[in-house]
């Protein structure tokens, strides 16, 4: 795999949905939009974040694991 393609599958900067609250310290699960579909990742936040809540990624920590802050409102 060449290095643009590792770029163009990252996750950062995408939105998502938290579909497993995200409690402070611990993992929970979002529902991110990419590569026209949408894909579950474990995520991890500063915050703990409510179900239902959109969020954005902000960093990607593994293939399936990402960091994520709310969206502003």
């Amino acid at each position: 795999m060449h290095r643009a393609d590792e770029s163009a599958r990252s996750p950062v900067g995408a939105i998502g949905r938290v579909t497993v609250p995200i409690p402070l310290g611990g993992p929970g699960e979002v529902l991110v939009a990419v590569r026209g579909g949408s894909e579950a990742y474990t995520a991890w936040s500063a915050t703990s974040i409510d179900r239902d809540v959109r969020v954005v990624v902000i960093d990607s920590v593994s293939a399936r694991g990402v960091i994520v802050e709310r969206l502003p409102s």
